[in-house]
């Protein structure tokens, strides 16, 4: 999910190639260069961890009455409806005529990717696995962004991943009464959603469509992952729906709190910051939703999760500690 650099990085890897691949779209226009973090961008990251960590805990709450698959097709089924309308009234017939299709589909596809996944882990393994395994996007979109000299992390920035991701395990990993067969099972498709959401980001920053507007790029996401959700949930048996106050207010925030106005904030984030460090930012929102369990929930707060999330935190600030020195001088 990011920007094309101000080099044109297109022109030197198509040449002599006889055209572009669908993460190098010929000659994109260039576009600024991404800052580092600062007061602004760590507030909104901090408020989409609370909205983001908020989620499984609405999921669960009303999973006997609609299956979390559905809910996912249901929001992104009502955000992709806003998003087209927004897009129709602002750019017409002609908005998809700028080239950034090819890559908006394949980013698309990612998203749904991801989402499918995680449903299918969460089918095996505990929801602490899942997120743990989820929250591994930060390592691969580090990964895939090395070749961009922007991006490239120091052995301190990578020494803070580590530390981070190790506090996410200290803080979620625990025992449960699964078998061990089913619970690697599900921990491997949570891993492998992380590395569609990791990827996912690397599209987006190589990709054309990270040319696009910011309504644009989400109107790809959810409208694919909308069509794809639902075919999965007719397939699968689960567009099944006990209707209630509660189920109805969930969806409303699925819909309008997370995948129209966080979604929203995210891209506008995305394009003006360093992708790798708002990913690493976001680890916070496995934190939140622990925190959001034991309220809503009762799920239990231990020593683990202290000591877990003072690593996560050190390792944020490893990441980011050039810039806040920077800052500081």
């Amino acid at each position: 999910m990011s920007i094309v650099s101000v080099r044109q990085r297109g022109r030197d890897s198509t040449a002599g190639r006889g055209g572009a691949s669908v993460l190098n779209d010929a000659s994109p226009p260039p576009l600024p260069t991404r800052r580092p973090l600062d007061l602004r961008a760590a507030v909104l990251v901090l408020g989409l961890c609370v909205i983001w960590g908020l989620q499984p805990v609405v999921m669960k709450s009303i999973a006997t009455d609609i299956t979390a698959a559905m809910q996912l097709a249901i929001r992104f089924s009502g955000a992709s409806l806003f998003f087209g309308i927004w897009l129709l009234t602002r750019e017409g017939l002609k908005t998809f005529g700028d080239g950034t299709l090819p890559s908006g589909m394949l980013l698309g596809l990612m998203f749904t990717l991801e989402f499918l996944l995680l449903a299918e882990a969460l089918n095996h393994t505990t929801a602490s696995h899942a997120i743990v395994f989820l929250y591994s996007a930060p390592i691969f979109t580090a990964l895939g962004l090395q070749f961009l000299p922007e991006e490239r992390m120091r052995r301190l920035q990578w020494a803070g991943i580590a530390v981070a991701f190790l506090g996410i395990i200290i803080a979620f990993l625990g025992h449960s009464g699964r078998t061990v067969t089913e619970l690697v099972r599900g921990d491997l498709f949570a891993l492998l959603a992380g590395v569609a959401w990791g990827l996912s980001n690397v599209v987006l920053r190589r990709g054309r469509v990270g040319n696009g507007s910011t309504a644009k790029t989400v109107f790809y996401q959810v409208s694919v992952a909308a069509i794809l959700m639902l075919s999965f949930c007719a397939i699968s048996g689960q567009l099944g729906v006990v209707a209630s106050p509660r189920v109805v207010l969930a969806l409303v925030y699925h819909t309008v709190g997370v995948a129209i106005t966080s979604y929203l904030v995210w891209f506008w984030l995305l394009r003006r910051y360093l992708t790798s460090r708002l990913m690493l930012l976001s680890l916070l929102t496995p934190l939140f939703g622990v925190v959001f369990g034991a309220l809503l929930l009762g799920d239990p707060i231990n020593l683990r999760f202290g000591v877990g999330s003072v690593l996560v935190i050190g390792g944020i600030l490893a990441v980011n500690a050039r810039q806040l020195l920077q800052r500081g001088s």
